[in-house]
């Protein structure tokens, strides 16, 4: 149990060589961190036995707190106040004789509000964190929703900020994911696939596994507020993984597979082409078959590559065919194979995802690595696409709700005029503009992932793939307004990198990544229109 002190305990030790500090009621030793204090020495000691919460606040973010809080922490003034009792469990009506309780296919028992999670400031997390009713999750999403936090909260969030200015993620980072099963987790499958890899996530049964665990994965890493975090850990494979275990051959599963999941081995999805991006039927990336029909020999360049630099196994779109989408084909390219060369692309957003040139110059690839039939990889693309955008989707309404939820916060301790910003009726406006589209967007979102769960991957990719992309487009619209919004609360704190404004200017840097890749919203817009009209035409529509 933490220890309590007064004030007037903590004002005894105000000396350089017995320093401590309040910030927020918790009470800090910082004697020995002098030295470390990138400030230096003069600013800790002029705070020495105070409380030094608005200086620390004015300098840092929570991030910043919660990497230093197990080594510095001491104790709490006793003023503070102990946390709230959990709500006391109401008992359930019981359902009278002979009445039958019926669950949508693929829905959940039972709708009982789950226990609140997280800090409850109202629209900052999902409102089934929250304790509202909810059809589509039960206690086995709680319970991976508080194993990923936990991970996330102790052995990410203090630590992103200097990931991400040295534009790289700790290998052994990637690894966990692999080792706690996430990995297996994220490829678009359920239940579970148990037959892919020996790895289990520890807080669900394989056979509960739906694409909503999925997505409280996807969603609880975005709490970071880092695009270059997320896609580091999870954007090459999840977009280059799963096309290899849908429609690769059995043998090249067999042998290759274990090492990625397991996050041994890493793959990314290679698609883009420095004339190719939206329109992937023109992409020019030519394999040619050699002349003993055993080799495809691979020429071109792919660009944006996400975590091209680090993979080891890149899915690549190629051209076997003749022109048009009838000419494309999809193959594994092993940098092992030789002649593939990558360079990192400087870029400005997401950082530390590795963004990637390559040039593969003659690469022999083997016919076996062929990733469905020849000149019919554009299907193989095509399927890929709805998994792809409904994980940017998560992602921009999850990095909303951060830039959302850090406003909240500083809003109530920024004072201006006199008075709190929360108090001035035009941040209260920006706050609600910004609640407003996050909730929309996100109850599409649930909608969607409900529908993928109970279609076929054919009648998804039929049915739902103009609706997904414009969500696509709802969502990185979204997140660009509430970037922007977070910004002007925050002013010139947001401008800076690092300290209190440093998620919500990370953030901002990250927005073009996500509006363009996986389809421009223009292109998202129109799909998502004649996708429908096209659909709703075969299914009888009268205009």
């Amino acid at each position: 149990m933490s220890a309590s002190f007064s004030k007037s305990d903590v004002e005894a030790h105000s000396k350089p060589n017995d320093l401590w500090i309040i910030v927020d009621e918790d009470v800090y030793d910082l004697t020995k961190f002098q030295e470390e204090h990138p400030g230096g020495k003069k600013i800790l000691q002029r705070v020495a036995g105070k409380d030094a919460s608005k200086q620390f606040w004015k300098y840092h973010n929570e991030g910043i707190l919660k990497k230093f809080q197990k080594q510095l922490q001491v104790g709490s003034l006793d003023s503070k106040p102990k946390p709230a009792a959990p709500p006391a469990e109401v008992a359930k009506p019981k359902a009278e004789p002979g009445t039958v309780s019926v669950t949508p296919r693929g829905a959940p028992e039972q709708s009982e509000p789950l226990d609140q999670f997280g800090d409850l400031v109202p629209y900052a997390d999902p409102s089934w964190y929250q304790t509202y009713h909810s059809p589509y999750f039960n206690e086995s999403h709680a319970a991976l929703r508080a194993e990923v936090r936990e991970w996330v909260d102790n052995d990410l969030m203090p630590y992103v900020t200097e990931w991400d200015e040295a534009k790289r993620i700790p290998e052994e980072i990637y690894r966990a994911m692999g080792e706690r099963g996430y990995l297996t987790g994220l490829l678009g499958m359920h239940p579970y696939p148990t037959h892919l890899a020996d790895k289990r996530i520890k807080s669900v049964p394989p056979e509960a596994w739906d694409l909503f665990h999925e997505m409280v994965i996807t969603d609880e890493l975005s709490r970071t507020g880092s695009g270059g975090l997320v896609w580091n850990l999870i954007g090459g494979y999840g977009i280059g993984g799963p096309p290899l275990v849908k429609h690769g051959k059995k043998a090249l599963l067999d042998r290759i597979l274990p090492a990625i999941l397991n996050g041994e081995k890493r793959i990314c999805l290679a698609i883009t082409e420095p004339d190719a991006g939206s329109d992937v039927a023109n992409l020019t990336c030519e394999a040619k078959l050699s002349e003993d029909g055993k080799h495809y020999i691979v020429n071109g360049e792919k660009k944006w590559i996400t975590n091209g630099i680090w993979c080891d196994y890149f899915t690549t779109a190629v051209r076997t065919g003749g022109e048009g989408m009838n000419g494309v084909s999809v193959l594994l390219i092993d940098r092992a194979f030789g002649g593939v060369k990558t360079r990192r692309m400087d870029c400005q957003g997401v950082w530390s995802s590795g963004t990637t040139y390559i040039t593969f110059e003659d690469v022999k690839v083997p016919v076996e690595n062929l990733i469905g039939k020849e000149n019919q990889g554009f299907k193989v693309i095509m399927t890929n696409f709805n998994h792809e955008r409904m994980g940017i989707i998560i992602q921009c309404l999850r990095f909303s709700r951060v830039c959302y939820e850090d406003s909240m916060k500083y809003a109530h301790k920024r004072r201006t005029f006199g008075k709190r910003l929360i108090d001035h009726p035009v941040i209260r406006l920006k706050l609600a503009h910004m609640a407003r589209q996050i909730e929309a967007s996100y109850n599409w979102l649930e909608n969607l992932i409900f529908q993928c769960q109970n279609m076929d991957e054919m009648e998804a990719m039929l049915k739902l793939g103009g609706a997904i992309a414009g969500l696509k487009a709802q969502a990185t619209t979204t997140f660009e307004f509430c970037a922007r919004e977070a910004s002007q609360i925050y002013g010139g704190l947001s401008y800076s990198r690092g300290g209190q404004g440093g998620r919500v200017e990370r953030l901002y840097r990250d927005v073009r990544a996500y509006a363009i890749p996986g389809g421009s919203e223009e292109i998202m817009l129109d799909l998502s229109i004649r996708q429908a009209l096209r659909v709703h035409k075969v299914l009888g529509m009268k205009l």
